[in-house]
């Protein structure tokens, strides 16, 4: 009985800590940062507080003598930062590169229930009637800013083992450009409309081999010519872009999969959304760029975060007994130590605070540490991964302040809950028995 007792009494304080740590982990910077200074407050203005400050700095220099200890928490903590660290950013980059891709000035078409352009028909019918809708800015020419569109995945062999792997080749409009001025030629030319050319995106050139400006590829069964490169910043640099009405007989594609327009002001939307829903003949749903390709982030971008967070705590677990194992260490061989400081009037609080602090100033440096490591290797990092049209994807991992800031709390976290256990048996370590034992 007292067995299953003390069981669930230890299940309890596992999940007692370990909701303590969720709230923790999800508070703000400008919460962590009040009870830090409710902490320095508590450290510099009562009796207790300057003598639980007295006997840290006494632990603080001891550590040399320490220092394989130590050095375990610190490295421990180290290592599950910086992997939740670069996770988190790997998410948080392709989410970058998704979001730049679209704004709320441009709107894109799809077929009525469509989530994305593979699943999408428009035909080429639709394409004059939908240009001539209310909404639609106009270019300098006078005519409609709408670019009617498709997409095929083709193969090519990748950079790293020329092994295929899906690139989307994009059919563009004569508007195309204009209503993406983000896209900048960077080496050669655009291609010329009604001739197999093909403009190739950065991303895409540093992801996939025989890329290079004059180079032929067969796609197709016919050759294409590479004619210029691009830089945009977003996805579309994962892509390869051609004339529409050249893309689609090479295919047998006899209608379009999207249009994508400028809007005209900041009431186009409204105007355009409300001449769509008026004419029975366009079966059409349109959203703003911003939100389609934001939607088209967040299966992926909420996965790796799941992932990362499971794959963290799994880690923090590691790291949690590793502290546990190495302050208990520390506390039995300051025994004769923590006695002393007791047999001198520190009571138990200034010990259980003075191991605490001790234990999350080591937890800090192994956040600092791993925060640090993530930022040097991983951030500017370029990979691809497939996105919603199953082509790939290129973007570059995004060490932000805030994912460095959540690393640094589930650094502090650890160390609180690894110093925790340690920092009550020292407080509760017999004064006599102590000092005869050692």
């Amino acid at each position: 009985m007292k067995r299953l007792k003390g069981f669930f009494a230890s299940l309890a304080i596992v999940l007692l800590l370990a909701i303590g740590l969720g709230i923790w982990i999800a508070l703000p910077w400008f919460a962590v940062l009040a009870i830090a200074a409710a902490i320095a407050l508590w450290l510099y203005t009562t009796r207790s507080g300057r003598l639980a400050r007295e006997a840290t700095k006494i632990g603080l220099a001891g550590l040399p003598q320490r220092w394989g200890a130590s050095s375990v928490i610190v490295i421990g903590i180290a290592g599950v930062v910086g992997v939740l660290v670069a996770m988190l950013a790997m998410g948080e980059g392709f989410k970058a590169t998704l979001d730049r891709t679209g704004d709320d000035t441009t709107a894109i078409l799809l077929r009525a229930g469509s989530q994305a352009e593979t699943n999408s028909v428009i035909t080429r019918d639709q394409a004059p009637l939908v240009s001539a809708l209310p909404g639609i800015a106009r270019g300098a020419d006078g005519k409609p800013l709408a670019s009617p569109e498709l997409s095929q995945v083709v193969n090519l062999p990748t950079m790293a083992d020329g092994t295929d792997a899906n690139v989307q080749f994009r059919g563009v409009g004569p508007a195309g450009w204009a209503i993406r001025p983000q896209l900048k030629i960077v080496e050669g030319r655009r291609f010329n409309p009604g001739l197999r050319e093909i403009v190739i995106g950065k991303g895409a050139q540093r992801q996939f081999r025989g890329l290079q400006v004059g180079r032929q590829l067969k796609l197709a069964n016919q050759m294409w010519t590479v004619v210029g490169v691009f830089e945009s910043k977003d996805s579309h640099e994962s892509e390869l872009w051609t004339d529409a009405d050249v893309l689609g007989p090479a295919y047998q594609r006899s209608a379009f999969q999207s249009m994508t327009v400028k809007l005209d002001g900041k009431s186009g939307f409204k105007q355009l959304k409300a001449a769509l829903a008026g004419d029975p003949r366009l079966k059409l749903d349109v959203d703003t760029t911003r939100n389609y390709y934001g939607k088209q982030s967040e299966g992926l971008t909420k996965l790796i975060r799941i992932l990362g967070s499971v794959i963290g705590a799994i880690m923090a677990i590691g790291a949690v007994f590793g502290a546990l194992n190495s302050m208990y260490a520390a506390v039995a061989g300051r025994a004769r130590e923590i006695a002393t400081l007791r047999a001198l009037g520190f009571r138990s609080v200034p010990v259980v605070t003075a191991v605490m602090l001790e234990t999350m100033l080591l937890a800090l440096l192994g956040g600092l540490l791993g925060a640090a490591i993530a930022w040097i290797v991983f951030n500017g990092y370029t990979v691809s991964t497939l996105g919603q049209n199953f082509s790939q994807v290129v973007f570059q991992f995004k060490v932000s302040p805030e994912l460095a800031w959540t690393g640094l709390k589930w650094a502090l976290g650890i160390g609180l809950v690894g110093g925790l256990f340690p920092a009550l048996r020292a407080a509760r370590l017999p004064v006599t028995e102590a000092l005869r034992s050692a």
